[in-house]
């Protein structure tokens, strides 16, 4: 529906949202208070209900008529507020009016806009309709500069992304056309429990479960239960059974998770420069990169995920916002944990490259950088280690015994993690590319355009100069907004930084004298 704009407002047609937002709030609502509903009534009766006739119908009665009452009060003020709420597109700006009793007037230049993403819940999908988020990419007060639609119809969203995302098509390349570059592949749902994800979800489950048998009032029963299973079971055979049914329920979330995230995902390139990624099973959610915002790529392999063979792709480029009510948009993510050698090929194709930077030939650091790893490892695992066993000398000898087996885990743990980090790192020129790689838990290869550094932050401890290493970071306006090169060879570093930046760090450079070698 549109309105007319204001007196003496040039520009274009002012619109309202759509109507069915109305319904929305509804359902919303109702769905709310009818998962409150059954607590409030076990609560109050103590976990039974309000006995037979008369008590029990009074409850219910008052129960439903508070739930459409406020249901009733939740539509009305969604009503008043979609008489108030109204947009619109201009040549030059996009502007949006909103609020009831504050009354908000908001607008963006359409030259700095970056992105338009759609988002569509169940909900909304049923009903034909999309959330439209409208981006700078800035920061502003602390805040990322955007204006929300909530809900337009989808051919609308559609219209605006396709209107406010229109730009000069781009030459198109011989080996790197507009299209289709990647989409997943339902096998990669393999990858999913691989992440830490699955016990962390295993964990929140147990969590889960116990927080709604004390809302019920039977947590003393479940306890009990759980406890009579293993009557005859020792504690730790107990616990690690409990541990492995915590697991096995991660691995089941952390499915559901990727078939809700990755489903139907698909990287796109369209005309005019912009790399399109949509995907999700319940939610649909639609998000743009502007190819002149692209400053690079990250390969990101997390530990299980790397000694599977497989690799995740983000994209680093200026204006990817964060969308706060939505714990699943991680905007920045261009293709899902896949096998490496589609990973690298598509880094490619986003590139527009013969062959992804990300796998170039990196210069290793030297042996100091692999000594600090492992002191800093061995460090973080024997102070744990001290603990317990100065608290098993002074309480009990059970602590002890507790000890001798974190010692037994932990220590090759840590050695193995500080070489396999010591082994991830690198760096090198590549092409137009400065990349570097660095983890082991999460280990990332970044790809960034060496045009894209504005400034280089050199830093040497004590202990790093006695070393002869030191951390460089190659500081952007994209991503993360730093890259670091870890422990480099601090003359090699040095060469390194002014080589992959001509002229941005040479008016500080200075011939070093040579080392002395002494025996």
């Amino acid at each position: 529906m549109s309105t007319p704009p204001p007196a003496g407002d040039p520009g274009g047609e002012w619109r309202r949202l759509d109507r069915k937002a109305l319904l929305v709030t509804g359902a919303v609502t109702a769905s709310v208070l009818a998962g409150l509903c059954l607590p409030v009534l076990l609560g109050i009766s103590g976990g039974a209900w309000f006995g037979e006739g008369p008590r029990r119908g009074t409850a219910l009665t008052l129960l439903l008529a508070g739930a459409a009452l406020l249901i009733l009060l939740a539509v009305y003020g969604e009503h008043l507020t979609w008489r108030r709420t109204r947009y619109r597109i201009g040549p030059e700006r996009v502007e949006l009016h909103s609020g009831v009793v504050l009354v908000t007037q908001r607008s963006l230049a359409r030259e700095r806009i970056r992105s338009v993403d759609l988002t569509a819940n169940p909900l909304l999908r049923i009903l034909d309709l999309v959330k439209v988020r409208i981006g700078t990419g800035e920061q502003s007060g602390g805040k990322e500069s955007t204006l929300e639609l909530n809900p337009v119809s989808r051919a609308e969203g559609e219209r605006l992304r396709a209107e406010l995302l229109a730009r000069a098509a781009r030459p198109e390349s011989r080996s790197h056309r507009d299209g289709v570059l990647a989409s997943v592949d339902p096998s990669w749902i393999r990858y999913a429990p691989l992440s830490f994800v699955a016990p962390a979800l295993g964990g929140a489950a147990a969590g889960a479960v116990m927080q709604v048998s004390d809302w019920f009032g039977v947590q003393g029963e479940v306890i009990g239960w759980v406890a009579d299973r293993f009557e005859n079971t020792s504690v730790a055979a107990m616990i690690a059974v409990l541990a492995l049914a915590a697991l096995v329920a991660g691995v089941v979330g952390s499915l559901g998770l990727w078939a809700e995230m990755w489903w139907n995902h698909r990287l796109e390139r369209e005309p005019g420069g912009t790399l399109r990624v949509r995907r999700g099973l319940l939610t649909a959610r639609s998000v743009s990169v502007e190819e002149r915002r692209l400053r690079g790529v990250e390969l990101v392999e997390p530990l299980g995920v790397r000694l599977a063979g497989a690799a995740r792709l983000d994209a680093v480029a200026t204006g990817i916002g964060h969308d706060d009510g939505d714990a699943h948009a991680d905007l920045k993510v261009l293709l899902p944990p896949a096998p490496r050698a589609v990973t690298s090929a598509t880094a490619a194709q986003v590139l527009r490259e013969p062959v992804t930077p990300t796998d170039a030939p990196l210069t290793p650091h030297p042996r100091a950088a692999r000594t600090r790893r492992l002191r800093w490892a061995l460090l973080s695992a024997l102070i744990p280690l001290a603990v317990l066993t100065v608290l098993g000398l002074l309480l009990t000898p059970v602590l002890l015994t507790i000890a001798a087996g974190y010692a037994a885990a932990a220590l090759p743990a840590a050695v193995f993690l500080a070489l396999d980090a010591y082994r991830a790192l690198g760096h090198a020129v590549s092409g137009g590319y400065l990349v570097t790689r660095s983890g082991t838990v999460r280990r990332a290869t970044v790809a960034l355009q060496r045009g894209g550094v504005i400034g280089w932050v050199i830093e040497q401890s004590v202990f790093q100069r006695r070393a002869g290493v030191l951390t460089l970071t190659a500081t952007t306006a994209a991503g993360a907004g730093a890259y670091s090169v870890y422990d480099a060879d601090d003359r090699e570093g040095l060469v390194f930084a002014a080589e992959a930046v001509p002229g941005l760090l040479t008016p500080f450079l200075e011939p070093a004298p040579e080392r002395e070698i002494t025996s």
